[in-house]
């Protein structure tokens, strides 16, 4: 089994204008906890800066840019790393923001670091052909079977996790029910082609299944729906499911969405 690692993470946004509220998210500090402390700590700053200038055209990137080398250098000295959240808020100006922090389990906090700042920090970018028409596939599949269940049209889609987590958290659920007093979830996930998306997903269901039951007062079930044929032997696939299983997500085939769907229209009682 692969030791998973407790890590927490904060987003620091740029915000121009405190009236608006509008933002755009320039760097992500992570830390490791332990008992003895943080284990690692680092930040990343984003290397694109056309969203702040779009959002700001007079906003001092260099400035900004700077302040990355000063975070990093404050993270480096261990005796200090309690303190550093507190140093932070009183340094940053008023045109810089931090955000709730997350919690987030990996193997790697090195590697997490890096996900994490492509996820955040990088403007969007058009995912290949492979990779869209892996998790596409999966989705058509599960819109298909939903339909001939009868049920598609009673399902709620597209639910995006910052109504139960954080605002700017970009996940989206595919889509869910409530049966009684349980909100069931589903979600395509393409292993084949992005196992990244698995780390997304994993991390975000505490806090998702958590702002559930806070708002809705119901219990959550979430289902990953992934390839009917996977390579079990595949370091990555592992290790994606793995960390579902971790965080008490299920997984199915997308061969079982016929059971599944018929289970929602029973439960839906069409």
């Amino acid at each position: 089994m692969v030791e998973m690692k407790h890590c927490e993470f904060f987003l620091l946004r740029y915000v121009p204008d405190a009236v608006k509220d509008e933002f755009v998210n320039i760097g992500l500090v992570l830390l490791q906890r332990n008992p003895k402390g943080a284990e690692f700590a680092d930040v990343r700053f984003t290397r694109d800066w056309r969203r702040v200038r779009c959002l700001d055209p007079e906003a001092d990137v260099e400035v900004l840019q700077a302040m990355e080398t000063q975070i990093r250098a404050e993270l480096a000295e261990p005796r200090e790393r309690a303190m550093m959240l507190k140093r932070l808020e009183d340094s940053l100006s008023n045109t810089l923001q931090i955000s709730v922090s997350k919690g987030c389990l990996t193997a790697d906090p090195a590697q997490e670091i890096e996900a994490l700042a492509r996820m955040y920090l990088e403007a969007p970018k058009r995912r290949g052909t492979r990779v869209e028409a892996g998790r596409q596939a999966i989705l058509g599949r599960m819109r298909s079977a939903f339909e001939q269940a009868g049920v598609w049209g009673l399902m709620r889609k597209a639910i995006p996790a910052a109504k139960y987590t954080h605002a700017g958290d970009p996940l989206k659920i595919d889509c869910g029910y409530r049966p009684n007093g349980e909100v069931r979830l589903l979600q395509a996930v393409s292993l084949g082609t992005d196992t990244d998306s698995a780390k997304v997903l994993a991390f975000s269901y505490p806090q998702i299944a958590a702002g559930i039951e806070r708002e809705e007062k119901a219990r959550t079930e979430l289902t990953a729906i992934v390839e009917d044929e996977l390579e079990r032997g595949d370091e990555g696939i592992a290790f994606a499911l793995a960390v579902l299983e971790e965080s008490r997500i299920r997984v199915a085939r997308t061969e079982e969405l016929a059971g599944i769907a018929e289970r929602a229209r029973v439960e839906l009682r069409v």
